[in-house]
């Protein structure tokens, strides 16, 4: 019988950064990799080579960057989150960092959760096959789109409020939210934030804006729109003694966010979010006064919250010692446990899903970056070569490269499982 093989080592070691590296992502279409760090640096580093192509201090101050972000939607554009209440916008659209942001979005956020970008559902066969038309019949809203996913005739409401933008006047009661990028705004009432967004096609080009984050009271969720670099909503509301029963609950501080459409056939705006008592709520924005659903699948604050291509599944990572598979079932509005896996060492920082759904990887504070089979849960490797915690991984869009990045102010590279 053949020994088992060992874990590879990483095909490149970025060296350079003086302070612990926060977070990485990589670039949606080009070999660059965007990293972090705790001293406000914000880093390109070409994957090719492995050198770095452009600096900035992008964040001042001893807060430091805690989050980097891009998506499609973005394209030659970047965010950097930092702990200095802002979110900031840079173009690399000439090869380096823009020398100031295109925009600055002062949230007034000083927390450890990092934002997310508004994820669009990739086409899933499996999906396909668990969708008849009977329930898309069903999912469906009147004004979104038909069976074979083309947009319909604009609702009413949806038309009248489009024309008035578009000639300068926006509803009695509602607040001018113009500028928004390929989607609409059904209804947005000042003071009652009833945000619904639809796209107006079909995942267009441009995509959607939007990005979700905690809020300046820390067990809000706030969605904001990079385009006009304002807040559209807030959940959920700060009710008085007479507020709904989920509001009576203390879940403490939101810890991790993921936004997302719920998908191609509707485009609502929906966020994952995980708190500090350990559970994690689905939120729909068509309802923000209490979630689709509520679990708690930690025993401890949620750190990190993952979702797969089609966004009905994903992985949870918390400051417990325990990893969680779960799937979403949006007809059904449940959030169910699929695979508890169970470590050695309490902490992890961060989670990623390959866009192939097939691997998963996630960052531990025992410095080991760890790799399962997204499907099943089973544990597939183990990677040492970080000195410190590690705060964060990231898969290539084409799934070749996985970043890992540690407080050792290093950033390795590893090629797994070829897709």
């Amino acid at each position: 019988m053949s020994a088992k093989r060992p874990p590879p080592d990483p095909i490149a070691v970025l060296r350079g950064h003086r302070a612990s590296v926060t977070d990485v992502c990589f670039h949606p279409f080009k070999p660059i990799l965007f990293a972090g760090t705790g001293d406000g640096e914000l880093r390109l580093w070409d994957t090719i080579q492995h050198r770095t192509l452009s600096s900035s201090r992008a964040h001042i101050g001893a807060a430091g960057i805690i989050t980097v972000a891009t998506n499609a939607s973005l394209g030659d554009k970047i965010l950097s989150q930092g702990r200095d209440g802002t979110v900031k916008c840079w173009d690399i659209s000439d090869g380096g960092l823009s020398r100031i942001p295109l925009v600055t979005l002062k949230t007034n956020s000083y927390h450890f959760c990092k934002l997310s970008l508004a994820k669009t559902p990739t086409c899933s066969p499996q999906l396909g096959k668990n969708l008849s038309s009977g329930a898309i019949d069903q999912l469906n809203e009147p004004g979104d789109y038909d069976k074979n996913c083309e947009p319909k005739e604009k609702t009413s409401l949806c038309k009248e409020y489009h024309d008035g933008i578009s000639n300068g006047k926006a509803q009695e009661g509602t607040e001018n939210f113009s500028c928004i990028s390929g989607l609409n705004i059904l209804q947005v009432q000042t003071g009652v934030l009833w945000a619904q967004y639809q796209y107006t096609e079909v995942i267009s080009d441009q995509g959607p804006t939007l990005m979700a984050l905690a809020g300046e009271h820390p067990s809000q969720v706030e969605i904001w729109d990079i385009n006009i670099a304002q807040k559209v909503a807030l959940f959920p509301q700060i009710y008085d003694s007479s507020s709904s029963e989920f509001s009576k609950k203390s879940q403490g501080m939101c810890m991790a966010v993921q936004a997302f459409y719920l998908s191609q056939a509707q485009g609502y705006l929906n966020v994952l979010a995980g708190y500090e008592d350990g559970s994690i709520a689905l939120w729909d924005l068509r309802s923000p006064e209490v979630p689709v659903c509520s679990v708690k699948f930690h025993s401890e604050p949620v750190l990190s919250l993952a979702l797969d291509g089609a966004c009905t599944g994903g992985i949870s990572g918390a400051a417990d010692n325990k990893i969680m598979l779960f799937s979403l079932d949006h007809h059904m509005g449940t959030c169910l446990n699929r695979k508890e896996i169970s470590l050695g060492q309490p902490g992890i920082a961060s989670c990623s899903i390959r866009a192939n759904n097939k691997i998963a990887a996630t960052a531990g504070w025992d410095h080991r970056v760890r790799i399962y089979n997204y499907r099943n849960g089973k544990a597939l490797a183990i990677l040492k070569y970080h000195s410190a915690t590690c705060n964060a991984v990231s898969f290539s869009t084409d799934c070749k490269l996985l970043a890992s990045s540690s407080e050792d102010t290093t950033v390795a590279l590893w090629e797994l499982y070829p897709p």
